[in-house]
C-alpha cells in the first residue's frame, strides 16, 4: 500500500482500494481458512467506544490471519484512571503489538496516535471523521452483487452529517466512478457535501428513483444536541426507507446499512430483512475486508 496507516479512505490511491478490494475477494473465498502470514504478531483491537460489528469482525479477521489478539474496552482501561489517549497507545505500543486498531469519540484520534507508536494503526472510527474499512466492505459488498462500481448510482440516505461511515463512503465511491447522492433532512445534509461528489435531495424519492444501491444510515442521536429533526416519528415518515419508496430505485436495487439499525426509524424490518437486503452480506464480508487491510500494512512489518 501507498500508506503505513489506514486511517482514513481519503489519503488512499484508487489502485490501493481495488487491490484491498481484489485481495478480500479471494480471501472471501476462501471462507474461514487460516493463513499464518500473521502468525507470532499480536494485534491489539482498542475500543473506547461501544462496537458489535466492528470490534468482532477485526478480532476475527486477526486470528484468521493467526495473529494474537488483545481487546481493550474504555470501561476496562486506565483512561478510567485518567490516562489519555497517548499515554495508554505508548504503553501498549511498548509491548510490540504488531497493529493496534482503534476506535475513539474523537475525530483525528488515530491519526495522533500514529505519530507515536512504531504499530501500524488502523481507524475503526474516529468521531464523525472516517470509518475507512467500512467504506472498504461496502464498496466491496456491492462489486460482488453488481460486478463493478464504476458508472452505478448510489443512494446514501439519513445522518449524513454525523455520519463517518458516509464521509468515507463519499471518498471511496468518488475514486471510484459511482455516481452519489446523499438525502435527509436538511439539518442533517452537511454544507459543501457537492463538493465531495455527491448530489444532495431533501426528499427521498427522487433520490431514490433509479437508483442502483440504497443505503440506509442510521440516526447517531449520541453526536446530536437536540434541534436536528422534529421527532422519530416524523423522521419515519418523511425519510424512512420502506416497502413503497424503495420501489422507485431499480427494480434490481440493493439495499445496505452499516448497523446498528433503528427498525422502524430509518428502515422498516420488511426491507431490511427483504430479498433486496445485503446488510449480513455487509458483515459477512467485512471479515475478509479487515482481513486484507491486517496483512497489507502489518503482515510483513
Amino acid at each position: 500500500m501507498s500508506v503505513t496507516h489506514l486511517l482514513g479512505i481519503e489519503p488512499l490511491a484508487k489502485q490501493d482500494i481495488v487491490r484491498l478490494l481484489d485481495r478480500a475477494d479471494a480471501l472471501y473465498a476462501k471462507g474461514n481458512e487460516k493463513t499464518l502470514v500473521m502468525n507470532g504478531k499480536t494485534v491489539v483491537n482498542l475500543f473506547m467506544e461501544p462496537s458489535t460489528r466492528t470490534r468482532t469482525s477485526f478480532e476475527i479477521a486477526a486470528k484468521r490471519l493467526s495473529a494474537d489478539v488483545v481487546n481493550v474496552s474504555e470501561s476496562f482501561s486506565s483512561s478510567k484512571k485518567g490516562e489519555t489517549l497517548l499515554d495508554t497507545a505508548k504503553n501498549l505500543d511498548a509491548m510490540r503489538p504488531a497493529a493496534i486498531v482503534l476506535r475513539h469519540a474523537s475525530a483525528g484520534a488515530p491519526n495522533m496516535i500514529s505519530t507515536h507508536v512504531k504499530a501500524r494503526v488502523v481507524n475503526a472510527g474516529d468521531g464523525s471523521h472516517e470509518h475507512p474499512t467500512q467504506a472498504l466492505l461496502d464498496c466491496g459488498t456491492i462489486r460482488r452483487h453488481k460486478g463493478r462500481l464504476e458508472g452505478l448510482v448510489v443512494t446514501i440516505v439519513g445522518d449524513v452529517l454525523h455520519s463517518r461511515v458516509a464521509r468515507s463512503n463519499l471518498f471511496a465511491m468518488a475514486k471510484l466512478g459511482v455516481d452519489v447522492r446523499v438525502a435527509g433532512p436538511r439539518s442533517l445534509l452537511p454544507r459543501g457535501v457537492e463538493a465531495l461528489g455527491a448530489q444532495a435531495f431533501d426528499r427521498v424519492e427522487p433520490a431514490i428513483e433509479g437508483a442502483d444501491v440504497v443505503m440506509v444510515l442510521r440516526l447517531q442521536q449520541e453526536r446530536m444536541n437536540g434541534g436536528y429533526i422534529p421527532s422519530l416519528r416524523d423522521y419515519s415518515r418523511f425519510f424512512g426507507i420502506n416497502a413503497k419508496n424503495i420501489r422507485a430505485a431499480k427494480h434490481d436495487a440493493i439495499v445496505m446499512h452499516p448497523g446498528p439499525i433503528n427498525r422502524g426509524v430509518e428502515i422498516t424490518s420488511d426491507v431490511a430483512d427483504g430479498p433486496r437486503s445485503v446488510i449480513l452480506d455487509q458483515v459477512a464480508y467485512g471479515v475478509s475486508v479487515r482481513m486484507a487491510v491486517l496483512e497489507a500494512l502489518a503482515g510483513a512489518a
